[in-house]
């Protein structure tokens, strides 16, 4: 954001006429959301300040009953010509207001250190005061770089609206589930040479009209002791574009379908001659393969091929870096206590927000990582950055990561270099969650998944 707004700026638009772009844009989402009932601004002292008075003078030409409470006199001098501009009424930080809608206009991005006790109070006395609330840029209290909520007992928003660019806490939590709907006022920012990204949809497109099933992608998902988990990330595989899906497994799982094809492999021994086929494009292994002795041989005999290929779940516990020097095309899928393992793995600090975290991991092993959560951070080695929206939360549920896993190794499988691979793979999982009604399971999800691709189409 601030380098987008440096070349603004260096191009000849003025702090003011970006400060009004953001306040006019601002104001029309809230003008909508008033319906015409009593609009309260909170004002603070920096630029987020100036932007509030715009809101207000916007709202209050549009014919909205609205006041602004200033918590402390504008210190720029764009805040302070938007001050000036305001014909409304001001109060006083100790002064009562009514009002309906409340908007958060008191600190905005850049803040680092907690609200005072003055200005905490004050901020949660009008949020408890106000049934509807509107958070613009980032909620006060907020750090917008890490996601971290500098005070407790913050208020819950039901509309956030950043400001010419996302930021960081917009995706991370635990800023992120307070944020209410999030959308982006558009001030005329361009891109920024190596700035992170939001995940967006893919477009996929439907097999050239030549295709095979080995041309499309051959899959093969190596499975351990406990075969059902790998048999979900197969199914959902099956449904992300890969031609053709092998489950490589010990023993025969329960609920395997007609169209699955196993390939019975008892031993290490055994899964090395399976593996020993040019035809194979990608390897998923992870997903139920356990920890003992024998899943290390078999997550040994995986990345001793140099395919492309995703590591997941018991994998992660037992990966170390000799394993995966020198390779290239490799995901891993850490959920929060994995990625400590991987931390540890690696000899890294842990240290920092969960995209800090992701990045000096994806950098440090030479992996693709996809750090899931209900925030999921997705990190390439050369300091490519996605952040994921939020999904639904019923993918808190056993099996789901067993189900993006396979959605991700399908899109590899696919010829997909991993970094896009890895985005395209969450956004279907992500997109299978949101068209199926929860509460669900993994296996629900995993169905879901060809109507998810299907929604990509081109």
């Amino acid at each position: 954001m601030r380098g987008a707004e440096e070349a603004l700026i260096a191009g000849g638009t003025s702090v003011e006429a970006l400060m009004d772009r953001a306040g006019r844009g601002a104001a029309d989402y809230v003008w909508r959301m008033a319906a015409g009932r009593r609009v309260t601004v909170l004002t603070g002292p920096g630029n987020n300040g100036g932007d509030g008075w715009v809101i207000a003078e916007t709202l209050r030409g549009r014919g909205v009953p609205v006041v602004v409470v200033m918590a402390a006199e504008p210190r720029t001098d764009a805040a302070r010509q938007a001050r000036g501009a305001y014909g409304g009424t001001v109060l006083g930080r100790d002064e009562a207001v009514v009002g309906d809608v409340l908007v958060d206009c008191l600190f905005g991005s850049g803040l680092t250190r907690p609200l005072d006790e003055g200005d905490a109070a004050l901020l949660g006395r009008l949020a408890a005061d106000h049934p509807y609330r509107v958070a613009i840029d980032v909620p006060s209290g907020v750090d917008s770089d890490t996601g971290v909520c500098l005070n407790e007992g913050l208020p819950k928003w039901q509309l956030t609206l950043a400001l010419g660019a996302w930021k960081y806490a917009h995706f991370l939590m635990p800023a992120a589930a307070s944020m209410g709907a999030v959308r982006l006022v558009d001030i005329g920012c361009g891109g920024v040479a190596g700035a992170s990204v939001v995940l967006a949809a893919p477009v996929l497109h439907a097999p050239a009209p030549d295709a095979h099933k080995y041309a499309r992608g051959l899959l093969g998902v190596v499975a351990g002791g406990m075969p059902g988990a790998a048999l979900l990330a197969a199914r959902a595989a099956q449904g992300a574009g890969a031609g053709y899906v092998k489950l490589m497994a010990p023993g025969v799982p329960g609920g395997l379908a007609a169209d699955m094809v196993l390939e019975l492999v008892p031993g290490v021994r055994d899964l090395k001659a399976r593996l020993d086929d040019a035809r194979l494009s990608a390897l998923l292994v992870g997903p139920g393969l356990g920890r003992g002795s024998d899943a290390v041989a078999r997550l040994k005999a995986v990345l001793g091929l140099r395919k492309p290929a995703v590591i997941d779940a018991d994998a992660l516990m037992v990966l170390s870096p000799k394993m995966v020097r020198g390779s290239e095309g490799l995901i891993a899928t850490p959920h929060g206590g994995e990625l400590v393992a991987l931390e540890r793995a690696f000899g890294l600090s842990g240290a920092g927000s969960k995209v800090e975290r992701a990045g000096e991991l994806a950098r440090g092993a030479g992996l693709v990582i996809v750090a899931k959560g209900p925030d999921t951070v997705i990190a390439a080695p050369d300091g490519r950055i996605a952040c994921a929206p939020r999904a639904s939360s019923w993918l808190s549920t056993a099996g789901t990561g067993d189900v993006l896993a396979g959605c991700i190794a399908s899109r590899l499988a696919c010829g997909v270099e991993a970094f896009a691979a890895a985005c395209e793979g969450v956004w279907l999982h992500s997109g299978a969650a949101r068209a199926t009604p929860g509460p669900f399971s993994a296996c629900t999800l995993a169905e879901a998944v060809p109507g998810a691709y299907a929604a990509a189409l081109s």
